[in-house]
């Protein structure tokens, strides 16, 4: 195996050296040195780095000290990002033990499978999710913690403040309030932790049965904060908009890890408002904003977007899924910069491939960051596949999990040995060009066979993007009798665009092989999304489904 570095930045080296501590000693570091300098900035109230530390310390006292929280002890983090979420998962990785950031969208059933999957006894959350956490309580869960986004307001703003963010804070019976343990003044208790001990559990997403923890140490989810930071040679004074969901590896690493690593200030938006990400942007000076290809389709629909400053603006990546091109070429048009793209997984904490910043190109996952192998392979024989050989995308590195928690086989599954190395299986079909870049053709349980032919959705969604009528569109496959499968589009018109089946059909039956052209097409006011924004086509799947079983 060789690792094509032809494009490699320049002033970036191959081998990276981490930090040998824990994750909560990049605070420490931040408040020492930059004391007075805003770390959280939260609909026109600040928090300074001496603050925020003051805060995380007395929340990690009161987890020790009242609620018994001990050194590898898993604590839920179920907020929407605030500042509390970053108190919390700061105070709880202080205290020793392991942050389990839960889906806000999650309900009940799925809070209750991951609080007794991962024997967490202790869980922080946002009151607004009280309904779905109180009920577990004196039975798996011993003690709960309730947050009010709204204590961190200290001004009145001008600012669009959401109305879970503007609620008043309620009184739970049985649950303590945050600012109850804030006040409590509990100095916390000094914990040997080290960089190979655990701190993150986050949990898959669950497409292919229940959820499955990926147990990352404090190394793991170092690296690719580090690595992608310094790969795409982030300013130290970075201001970051930390819209992507804080409970999500990217929104996590992005948002919170790399912004504290540098001593830089996180723009917190607890749900996404395209004309608050514009204000924020202006006011704060953003510099870089990790957001996902439907984040931005919403944020350049803006009729007024040209009437906001976003010159600041140094650095727009994202993944999640491959930003179409007509919109990087107005992404370019607008402001000048390319849209980096990148890769990576829960079971990787995020990035594994990004775009070099000097050289990125378009809807391609990038090259292995620092320290990182990645080889594509035939998913059944495992044979090192050449250039343009399309396959199941492997890789190995610092960030890689060492297992799903209590999984053992799912664990021996996920891991194959390819040359002496072991290399995790993504379950991702791509293929690498000859420059070393790596592109993602779409999952390997996705692809579409319409008679004989492999149709991957995702590249007919891209396609179909260029589509003048279209904001959003998402494929999948239904049943023909004589092709085996066929193509169907779900789509979301513009607005004030107009167009029918018929004309959809005859569009891409002008831009694409007639085998991937949609048979049927759908008009949906919306597409069904998870709590990172990712389309669910899992879900339109199976309705599909439901339908032809009718």
């Amino acid at each position: 195996m060789h690792k094509n570095t032809r494009h490699w930045p320049p002033g970036v080296p191959l081998r990276m050296a981490i930090p040998e501590t824990s994750l909560h000693f990049n605070l420490d570091v931040a408040a020492a040195r930059y004391p007075v300098r805003t770390a959280i900035a939260y609909y026109g109230s600040e928090l300074s780095y001496a603050a925020l530390k003051q805060e995380v310390d007395r929340l990690a006292g009161f987890l020790q000290a009242r609620l018994g929280v001990a050194k590898g002890d898993r604590v839920v983090l179920y907020l929407q990002n605030s500042p509390q979420f970053v108190v919390a998962y700061h105070a709880i990785l202080r205290a020793g033990a392991i942050v389990v950031p839960v889906n806000t969208m999650n309900l009940a059933a799925e809070v209750e499978h991951i609080v007794t999957d991962c024997g967490a006894r202790v869980a922080i959350f946002g009151q607004e999710l009280a309904a779905h956490v109180t009920p577990l309580l004196g039975s798996v869960l011993a003690h709960g913690l309730s947050a009010c986004y709204g204590d961190y307001l200290d001004a009145g703003t001008d600012l669009p403040v959401p109305e879970v963010v503007a609620q008043p804070r309620l009184a739970l019976d049985g649950v303590t309030g945050w600012h109850e343990a804030i006040a409590a003044g509990i100095a916390p208790t000094p914990v040997d932790v080290g960089a190979d001990d655990l701190a993150v559990i986050p949990y898959t997403s669950g497409t292919t049965g229940a959820p499955k923890g990926c147990m990352h140490t404090h190394r793991s989810v170092m690296h690719p904060a580090i690595g992608a930071a310094e790969f795409c040679r982030i300013a130290k004074d970075q201001v970051a908009l930390a819209a992507l969901p804080m409970f999500h590896v990217t929104g996590l690493q992005m948002g919170v890890n790399a912004v504290v690593f540098a001593g830089g200030t996180m723009a917190i938006m607890t749900r996404w408002d395209r004309r608050c990400a514009a204000m924020l942007i202006q006011r704060y000076r953003v510099s870089t904003w990790t957001a996902i290809p439907t984040m931005l389709f919403d944020f350049l629909a803006q009729p007024d977007l040209a009437d906001y400053d976003l010159s600041s603006l140094s650095l727009l990546s994202g993944g999640g899924a491959a930003m179409p091109k007509a919109v990087a070429e107005k992404i370019q048009a607008l402001w000048g910069l390319p849209y980096v793209e990148g890769y990576g997984l829960s079971e990787t904490m995020a990035t594994t491939h990004t775009n070099p910043a000097q050289r990125p190109k378009a809807q391609c996952l990038g090259i292995p960051i620092q320290d990182t192998d990645s080889v594509v392979v035939d998913p059944d024989t495992l044979a090192l596949l050449p250039p343009d050989g399309v396959g199941e995308i492997l890789i190995r590195g610092p960030q890689v999990f060492k297992g799903y928690w209590g999984r053992e086989d799912a664990t021996r599954a996920a891991f194959v040995e390819i040359e002496g190395e072991r290399f995790f299986r993504t379950g991702d079909l791509g293929y690498i060009d000859e420059d070393g870049y790596f592109f993602i053709v779409d999952r390997l349980k996705r692809m579409i066979n319409a008679s004989g032919y492999k149709v991957w959705p995702a590249e007919v969604e891209n396609l179909m993007f260029a589509h003048p009528a279209i904001q959003e569109a998402c494929v999948i496959g239904i049943r023909d009798r004589q092709r085996g499968e066929s193509v169907k589009l779900v789509a979301v018109l513009a607005q004030g665009q107009a167009a029918t089946e018929a004309d959809v059909i005859a569009w891409a039956r002008e831009h694409m092989a007639a085998y991937k052209v949609p048979h049927v097409v759908e008009f949906v006011e919306r597409l069904p999304k998870s709590g990172t924004g990712k389309v669910q086509w899992r879900e339109l799947q199976a309705r599909e489904r439901e339908r032809e079983a009718d």
